[in-house]
């Protein structure tokens, strides 16, 4: 028997031991799976062409793209500036992901920008969140509406604090229930006392109240986190409160300045007389450390945030610019045009399609590049780190898989490298689409991963 056909042979057989797993998924599941060793050898190809729905795969490409267009080592050019424009304040945000107002705050702190201010006036008129560096665009097209009032939705903005989270603690004490936190929303609280902690949290885009509703089991204590519609606003809001616990009187109003997107406007802001000078900036870690962060826990408003980031590098920073240099990175590494389209940077939005055989050659054509291996240490490790930690726990791929893990309703999806019995390195994407409600293929998908890694 010649090497080749015992290879052909070999692959089939291994194919087939990873179709029989998917066959224990739940009825009208849709897989794609490709499996590449790292001689470029095809192992396994189901479905390889088909496009699906990669949910947070997508941030494979928006982290890579960040790598290959922006500076990473060094200090990151993105901090956030305070100046004063008569008796106003104005914040001015860059796209700053890690912009914190936490009382125990150290590095890219708000608190510094308010004791600047409050080292030079003890009274200001306005505070003003600008987030104009982006244009308008806080959603992404393709994003399901009732994601926008949790963590996950939350509005997408160049003045970011505390990643766009309002963060609230309720507790179930003396037979009643407190809800205390931050009152930017109005809070209308219906829970009350039950044998275990069933939250639930209801807020119409665009208004500001927040209805709380469920159990919580007494003596305990549940937080809660919900997004922000509009987080220029929210960290003027904030900002203005800072001001004053500093002894700064606050006498005017909490204002916004937005740039408003239209199509095909790739132009920077423009204005017509140079801005005052800063009165003080951040200085925010190297966006290294960021992008482990957007990698590992799958960080959606990071990965927009970065997204829009790339897009000002050739562009005006607006979703499609961003996905212009994407676009750009995905030609050189000769992935067909038909086998992707995007519409965010983080992979909430359901038009996003890839196919298995197209970002496995994207993968591939990254770890060819001088950055590919920083880039690859950003991932998730199975049974170790990010959201990986859980899975593969005591398997033979516990340490030795990386990837990008990927859910939305219906969908599963991981792609990255693992480590074979025989020690190949296997380059892998693999899908789930059309899962039925209630129903999972996480653990069938690694099992399959499994088969495929003993045999190969």
């Amino acid at each position: 028997m010649s090497v080749v056909l015992a290879l052909l042979l070999g692959a089939a057989s291994v194919e087939t031991q990873v179709r029989q797993v998917l066959a224990e998924a739940p009825a009208g599941t849709r897989f794609g799976l490709v499996v590449v060793d790292d001689q470029g050898t095809e192992h396994i190809a189901i479905a390889p062409d088909d496009r699906f729905v990669p949910a947070s795969n997508t941030k494979i490409f928006t982290t890579a793209a960040a790598f290959a267009t922006l500076p990473v080592d060094g200090p990151d050019s993105a901090a956030t500036g305070v100046r004063l424009e008569g008796d106003d304040v104005v914040l001015v945000g860059a796209g700053d992901a890690r912009l914190s107002a936490a009382a125990d705050c150290v590095v890219d702190c708000l608190a510094t920008l308010a004791d600047a201010v409050a080292a030079r006036t003890r009274r200001v008129g306005d505070v003003i969140g600008d987030d104009s560096a982006f244009p308008d665009q806080r959603w992404s097209p393709g994003m399901a509406w009732n994601n926008i009032p949790t963590r996950s939705g939350t509005g997408i903005s160049a003045l970011s604090l505390d990643d766009n989270e309002l963060t609230l603690t309720v507790r179930a004490e003396g037979g009643g229930v407190t809800v205390a936190g931050p009152r930017y929303y109005r809070i209308e609280s219906r829970i009350v006392p039950g044998p275990r902690g069933a939250i639930g949290v209801d807020r119409m885009p665009g208004s500001d109240l927040l209805r709380i509703h469920g159990t919580i089991a007494p003596g305990t204590v549940e937080t809660i986190r919900v997004g922000i519609d509009d987080p220029a606003h929210y960290a003027a809001w904030t900002f203005a409160a800072m001001l004053r616990a500093r002894g700064v009187a606050v006498r005017g109003h909490i204002g916004v300045r937005h740039r408003p997107w239209q199509p095909g406007d790739k132009r920077a802001v423009v204005q017509r007389t140079a801005p005052p000078a800063m009165l003080a900036t951040t200085a925010p870690a190297p966006l290294l450390d960021d992008l482990r962060v957007t990698s590992k826990t799958s960080q959606n408003l990071h990965a927009e945030l970065l997204l829009r980031r790339i897009g000002t590098v050739r562009g005006g920073g607006s979703i499609g610019d961003g996905i212009a240099r994407i676009a750009a990175l995905l030609e050189a590494a000769g992935v067909p045009r038909t086998a992707w389209d995007l519409s965010d940077g983080s992979g909430m939005s359901t038009y996003n399609r890839v196919s298995p055989r197209a970002m496995v050659r994207f993968l591939r054509w990254i770890d060819g590049q001088p950055w590919g291996a920083a880039w690859g240490s950003t991932l998730p490790m199975a049974g170790v780190n990010g959201t990986l930690a859980r899975r593969f726990q005591g398997t033979a791929l516990a340490g030795r898989l990386s990837a990008k893990t990927g859910s939305l309703s219906g969908t599963s999806a991981l792609a990255g490298t693992m480590t074979a019995a025989s020690g190949r390195r296997l380059t892998f994407a693999f899908y789930a689409n059309d899962i039925p409600e209630g129903g999972s293929a996480t653990a069938i998908m690694d099992r399959a991963l499994l088969t495929a890694a003993a045999a190969l």
